[in-house]
């Protein structure tokens, strides 16, 4: 069950928590390169530079940094009050002077009770800026950053551009994900073969809750990216296009492969109740045969076991011959059943 949890920003400061929670990056057009790391109260003089860019990453903030960056940037109440709780749901706002915008970073390990985890990214994006807000690590964002200290072409691009990048890194995850979850389908309906146990169908049952909810992190994002890249949702400049449209038809193949495997799952769950509902009538069949040879044997042997005079009752011969009747109708009652699975 996914519940719904809101995050509790605390005033803590930076001594406390140890390690900077608020990162800056400014691309400088004068100085043609990344200044990292300027203090947050000094940014609005690269604001009123249109040609400069910046981007500001906050991490486990605490709600007067996040409401410092918020009158710095002049965000919408609304739009904080996002940043604020967590939700599955993918979007995006527009405000006069910015977009807003609720994408996810998932990590899946399967050794772990929960195994499919969604990490909320929120974006503010503004005609020069870019601002992250995010109260997990995100690898995606890690790895983003390494690529604009390497290259500061990506900031030089603008905005838009450097939430392409970001977008694009996020997306990436999702790929060795889903390589693993055909890899455990695979898996499953090997062992399902061999060994059906009751661990197999929770496998599945889990297996199957983790598309679900890959998928419901996927589906929105479609439509937005569809979205920006028709320029119905904010203006994108005409060379950006093809990298949004390129993050389209990713998605839609992550889309259309978790359809299938959703497919998949539904029908190795149906084989494997299958197998089991089998081996059960097969267990039953001999339990059957087990309770017919039984009640004759215990009807014979009541008839004479009965303290009434018998016929040959003394004669030894006929203690032979009730034994191996006795001892015949298993065998033949085997036999018969042997005969008519082979049918």
């Amino acid at each position: 069950m996914i519940l719904t949890v809101y995050f509790s920003f605390e005033a803590t400061s930076k001594k406390d928590r140890g390690t900077n929670m608020i990162k800056t990056y400014i691309y400088s057009e004068k100085e043609n390169k990344i200044i990292k790391n300027i203090d947050i109260t000094k940014e609005k003089q690269y604001l009123t530079n249109t040609t400069d860019l910046i981007w500001v990453d906050l991490f486990d903030t605490s709600l007067e940094e996040l409401k410092t960056v918020g009158e710095i940037f002049d965000f919408h109440p609304l739009a904080m009050e996002d940043c604020l709780q967590y939700t599955l749901r993918s979007k995006v706002d527009q405000y006069p002077n910015h977009s807003f915008f609720i994408f996810h970073a998932t990590i899946y390990n399967e050794e772990k009770e929960e195994e499919f985890i969604i990490h909320p990214l929120n974006i503010f994006l503004g005609k020069n800026y870019v601002v992250t807000v995010h109260q997990e690590r995100i690898n995606a964002i890690g790895k983003a950053v390494n690529k604009v200290l390497s290259d500061s072409h990506i900031m030089k691009k603008g905005s838009d551009y450097l939430l392409y990048s970001l977008l694009d890194e996020i997306v990436d995850e999702y790929f060795p994900i889903l390589s693993r979850l055909s890899e455990r389908i695979d898996e499953l309906e090997d062992e399902m073969y061999i060994h059906p146990a009751q661990e197999i169908s929770e496998e599945f049952l889990a297996l199957k809750r983790t598309i679900v909810l890959f998928r419901r992190v996927i589906r929105p994002k479609k439509q937005i990216f569809t979205s920006i890249s028709n320029r119905r949702l904010l203006t994108v400049r005409e060379e950006h296009i093809p990298y949004f449209m390129d993050l389209v038809d990713h998605l839609e193949r992550i889309s259309d492969s978790l359809e299938v495997y959703r497919d998949l799952v539904s029908g190795a769950m149906d084989t494997y109740f299958s197998l089991v509902s089998a081996r059960t009538n097969n267990t039953m069949k001999s339990l059957t045969i087990i309770t017919v040879m039984t009640a004759i044997i215990a009807a014979i042997t009541g008839f004479f076991g009965m303290n009434v005079p018998l016929p040959y009752q003394d004669s030894p011969l006929m203690t032979v011959v009730i034994f191996i009747v006795l001892a015949s109708i298993p065998i033949l009652v085997w036999l018969v059943s042997t005969y008519k699975n082979r049918r």
